[in-house]
């Protein structure tokens, strides 16, 4: 059975992710492989529940609870889409893990990031991707993007600039740790400029 592989793509609001992920799913798809595009909160019907709860809720959320609820999320995507997909040799390209639950709750929210990484890989019974791929940008330069969207903020869009501040400096300290499963590009680049320096990495992983 061919073996599959798991990328995932992390960063800021207006970093480019879902562009790049859906050129990465082209670029392989045509190589052959069956791909899996899915995303955090909201790849299964549940995530879909919790991605309105924690995204679209007009009210407050206390912080730990909004963790536990992006936990709950992930428990069930693993579960339910993931492995499975995994165990069928298909490539898995997720929009956000548990990276960003450790960046937005962990430094966002000013909780213990540990504790935020230790609840998430309890609940993804310690599932991690073969490769996180970073698009790191400057806060005031992705807010420049998501105003040109010109579409209503989330929650987590709408906070201050010190929350995404926090959210970046934690991404890239995550990155210096596992040097190893993470590739960190500019996402300021042209984006097919992008997609070329994240095939290279992944041709190696197929």
């Amino acid at each position: 059975m061919t073996e599959g592989l798991w990328i995932t793509f992390e960063g800021g609001d207006g970093s480019g992710k879902s562009t790049q992920a859906a050129l990465l799913a082209e670029w392989i798809a045509d190589r052959g492989r069956a791909v899996v595009r899915t995303r955090e909160p909201g790849g299964s019907e549940v995530g879909v529940l919790v991605r309105d709860i924690v995204l679209h809720h007009r009210g407050d959320i206390a912080p730990r609870a909004e963790a536990l609820l992006y936990a709950a999320d992930r428990a069930h995507h693993v579960a339910t889409v993931i492995r499975p997909a995994l165990e069928r040799g298909d490539v898995v390209i997720q929009d956000r893990y548990l990276d960003s639950s450790v960046a937005y709750q962990g430094a966002g929210r000013v909780l213990d990031a540990q504790q935020v990484r230790d609840l998430s890989l309890w609940a993804a019974d310690g599932a991690l991707p073969d490769l996180t791929v970073l698009l790191d940008i400057d806060p005031m330069l992705a807010r420049q993007r998501l105003d040109a969207d010109d579409k209503p903020f989330d929650r987590l869009e709408a906070e201050k600039a010190d929350f995404h501040a926090r959210v970046r400096e934690a991404f890239l300290a995550l990155a210096a740790a596992e040097p190893q499963r993470f590739l960190v590009v500019d996402a300021t680049l042209d984006p097919d400029d992008l997609a070329v320096l994240i095939r290279a990495r992944v041709a190696g992983l197929l």
